[in-house]
């Protein structure tokens, strides 16, 4: 560590950086391609609580992980979508929302005082949601219809309970759980 970081105290930052010093010390290159083994992107929230490859029973090289406030299908994750099912391979989708999700308490209002508060508008959309089922009926529509991209028979929907670990799928169709 130079002499200017170590007069400053210690940021979350600086342990990451060492923890990988750790890590990179011991690491053994896997030799994986970049396409997914299971051919497969998962979309889901960025919340810390959510452990997807644990969760979903998933080992390193077997996904796409596509992780953004909400679990939403924005323009970007249609993007990331598009990239790994063109040029990497993927062929099937899973988005997982999930309880207590920071969304469910935002609105559009946030983007209208973080505007007034910086001076500019932000260019996207909060994509705040009061129902979690309805949003991801919402998320699994605009992959579907994405001209994009080329697979759209394998998309499914669920929500995850950060209390049990559970899954509940969201099926097109049927009435959400009250």
């Amino acid at each position: 560590m130079s002499s200017l970081s170590s007069s400053r105290e210690e940021t979350v930052t600086d342990r990451l950086v060492a923890a990988n010093e750790q890590y990179a010390s011991q690491f053994t290159d896997p030799g994986m391609d970049a396409r997914p083994v299971q051919r497969v992107a998962v979309v889901a929230c960025m919340d810390a609580r959510l452990d997807l490859h644990a969760a979903l029973g998933l080992r390193l090289g077997d996904c796409h992980t596509i992780r953004n406030a909400g679990g939403v299908v924005t323009d970007d994750t249609i993007r990331s979508l598009t990239i790994s099912q063109r040029a990497l391979g993927t062929r099937s989708v899973v988005l997982i929302h999930h309880t207590g999700c920071g969304l469910l308490n935002l609105t559009e209002d946030f983007r209208h005082e973080l505007a007034a508060e910086v001076g500019q508008r932000p260019s996207w959309a909060v994509e705040a949601f009061r129902d979690l089922d309805s949003d991801v009926l919402q998320s699994m529509e605009r992959v579907r219809t994405s001209p994009f991209l080329l697979h759209k028979d394998d998309v499914r929907g669920f929500v995850f309970d950060v209390r049990t670990g559970s899954l509940r799928e969201i099926e097109p169709g049927i009435a959400p759980e009250q």
